[in-house]
């Protein structure tokens, strides 16, 4: 993807952000930990999630993300979370989405 960042629309920036942020907490590796996932959470989706203070809540939520069993999340598994919280938030967004 070379296309400079003014010629790209709002929804690619939005789309390039998410891999930068994925990437910033991921490192060379491109996987998450659990601590890092959390971190990432915590840090970065605080308006839209709660944040993550038990584990218990943390373990629940890395083993639905998790579904390659391989104890990281990787990109595509993290796609899985953005989905759900964009989801559940867009009504809440845009409270205008049902009158049609």
């Amino acid at each position: 993807m070379e296309a400079s960042k003014d010629a790209m629309s709002e929804l690619e920036n939005g789309m390039a952000t998410i891999i930068r942020v994925f990437h910033h907490y991921s490192g060379e590796k491109g996987k998450l930990k659990k601590a890092e996932l959390k971190e990432l959470i915590n840090n970065e989706m605080s308006h839209f999630v709660m944040k993550i203070q038990e584990n218990a809540i943390l373990d629940e939520l890395f083993a639905d993300l998790d579904q390659n069993g391989d104890l990281e999340i990787d990109f595509k598994e993290f796609i899985t979370l953005i989905a759900m919280v964009t989801s559940a938030c867009h009504e809440f967004l845009n409270p205008n989405c049902g009158d049609h």
